[in-house]
């Protein structure tokens, strides 16, 4: 067919970063996202342009995935974060946030960019050594033999995403759960490829979040299984209960027609067929002493009818998302056809009840060996709701992260001005020599790592939402906040109490500046000191793992982006 205009070339954009639309579009992104950073940011609510449903929050997560972008640059940009976001669920606004800002001030600098990437790099290199050595001071080891810094590391999570609408005995009591049912997916049994279980949420809307419990096992909801009836089913001589689970339907549909042709003698019933076939498959469960049969889609009136009838429970409608872990969970293999069963196929379970919470009727799968629990988790309406479970996702992941490295970073601002300081003190240090390996002057390398402090320096300050002020000491390098109404010529002595993290308290001379508009803040002469760390309650955490990734990502990308000469795209 002939094109009925003629085709377009592609546009070519030189030098993308220089032109207005591209700054504005990134100091709007940058604006957006540090309005939601911390406690204290402010939710957003997002919607398509014909209604429908109305996402309420401040998590990365669920801005990025409903932000739609036009530009290139914008593009790289979230498709970058987002990958991290998948890969570590935490610290999503800090990479992006970190990222604009590494851009806005690298474009600002009178240095070639390709200069400013190996400058850059050595930079994010002299961070990262840091961060993994034992000399750090800016992280905590994380001990599994005590509850005080994982429960900081859960209620960190928790108080950051205030469009979950918790209280403080709210999130004491959701802290508590999210690690107890954590521990729950912790194998009993530890062996050389240790796998962790997994916890499955269930939602309960519209009740109070104190009604938040975890069970042990899986729950499957049933609202056919009334609760009066006394639950009879049936077990093994051990006292076990032999389940089989399938994955294949049992409601005995008949053959789709695009599958082929068939012939049916005269006098056959199809429908009766599968009917017999399926009960077939029943006696075979009865006689073969199994308890409780869950398939992942329908069974039949008549099957379940019969394998009522013979104490054994049958759960359907399962659903694709609990296959694996019931497999896991009670040792079973997934049958994927009524015309084969082999024993060998069939796991047990220890116990199966009946459970109740507010109008729902669940049936209860209670394992041997737990590594795979339920946590019930309320909250008061479905927008608070849908935030909580993102939350509670995150923090399950951040746990699972920890058990493979187990340290936290500082949270509250304190480990990003803590690099600062330490980079600052590093970068006056550094030998003529290294100058000569990077192929740039003292004075470049002084320029970009001080553009490289004030972006982290930045994310510190997105914590401010109310027109306070924003300290950091010159002694351990954290990050302080003075609440709004205050003069900038105040005893900051008198008006602070606790850094940011809550680790240091305001018990010595600490010698503070303000970091907030400050283009050239001044160098710290000396390497910032480690505070006597001693976890307590009140103590801010970030995952170490997730953080130190968004570091990476942020000054990779923004190194991509600055390298960008071109943007070539098609006008047809």
């Amino acid at each position: 067919m002939s094109r009925l205009e003629a085709k377009k070339p592609p546009l070519f954009i030189s030098e993308p970063l220089t032109k207005d639309t591209v700054s504005q579009s990134l100091s709007l992104l940058s604006g957006i996202l540090k309005s939601c950073y911390g406690p204290a940011g402010r939710l957003k609510q997002l919607h398509n342009g014909v209604g429908g449903y109305v996402c309420t929050t401040s998590q990365s997560s669920a801005i990025l995935s409903r932000l739609s972008v036009s530009h290139p640059i914008l593009s790289v940009l979230m498709a970058s974060v987002q990958n991290h976001i998948c890969c570590f669920s935490d610290c999503g606004l800090f990479t992006a946030i970190l990222c604009c800002s590494l851009i806005e001030n690298f474009k600002s600098l009178n240095v070639a960019s390709c200069t400013v990437i190996k400058i850059s790099k050595h930079l994010l290199s002299l961070c990262m050594d840091y961060l993994k050595s034992e000399a750090c001071g800016c992280r905590v080891s994380v001990d599994f033999s005590s509850l005080e810094t994982l429960l900081c590391l859960v209620r960190s999570i928790l108080t950051s995403k205030p469009a979950c609408m918790l209280n403080k005995p709210e999130v004491d009591h959701l802290t508590m759960l999210i690690l107890k049912a954590f521990m729950f997916t912790v194998p009993c049994h530890v062996e050389t490829n240790a796998v962790l279980g997994k916890c499955i949420i269930v939602p309960v809307k519209g009740r109070r979040v104190a009604d938040s419990t975890v069970l042990p096992g899986l729950l499957i909801e049933t609202p056919e299984i009334q609760l009066a009836k006394p639950l009879a089913v049936k077990r093994t001589c051990s006292n076990m209960i032999k389940i089989a689970l399938f994955c294949v339907s049992m409601s005995g549909d008949l053959f789709n027609p695009e599958e082929g042709t068939i012939t049916v003698h005269h006098g056959i019933s199809l429908e009766m067929s599968e009917v017999n076939q399926l009960l077939n498959v029943g006696k075979q469960l009865v006689n073969e002493e199994v308890g409780l049969v869950v398939c992942q889609k329908v069974i039949h009136p008549s099957l379940k009818q019969y394998l009522k009838e013979n104490h054994v429970i049958a759960v359907d409608r399962a659903g694709l998302s609990l296959m694996e872990p019931l497999s896991r969970m009670t040792g079973s293999k997934p049958i994927a056809s009524i015309h084969s069963l082999s024993p060998s196929c069939y796991g047990s379970l220890k116990d199966v009840r009946l459970e109740s919470f507010a109008s729902k009727h669940f049936v209860h799968l209670i394992p041997k060996d737990t590594v795979v629990c339920s946590l019930i988790l309320c909250n008061r309406n479905e927008t608070a709701w849908d935030e909580l479970k993102r939350a509670c996702e995150t923090a399950e992941h951040v746990l699972q992260l920890t058990v493979k490295e187990p340290l936290a970073l500082l949270g509250g601002g304190c480990t990003e001005t803590h690099l600062a300081s330490y980079i600052r003190h590093k970068s006056c240090s550094l030998s003529t020599s290294s100058f000569k390996d990077l192929d740039c002057s003292r004075t470049q390398y002084q320029l970009v790592a001080d553009g490289f402090c004030r972006s982290l320096e930045s994310v510190a300050c997105s914590l401010n939402h109310d027109d306070g002020e924003i300290l950091t000491d010159m002694v351990y390098g954290h990050c302080w906040l003075v609440p709004s109404g205050f003069p900038s010529v105040s005893n900051w002595s008198d008006l602070v109490s606790k850094c940011g993290c809550g680790i240091n308290g305001n018990t010595e001379n600490l010698n503070w500046r303000l970091l907030q508009g400050q283009f050239g803040s001044p160098i710290i002469q000396g390497c910032p000191k480690d505070p006597s760390v001693k976890v307590a309650d009140f103590l801010t955490l970030d995952c170490f793992a997730a953080k130190c990734s968004g570091l990476q990502v942020a000054l990779e990308t923004a190194n991509l982006i600055l390298d960008l000469s071109y943007v070539i795209e098609d006008q047809n």
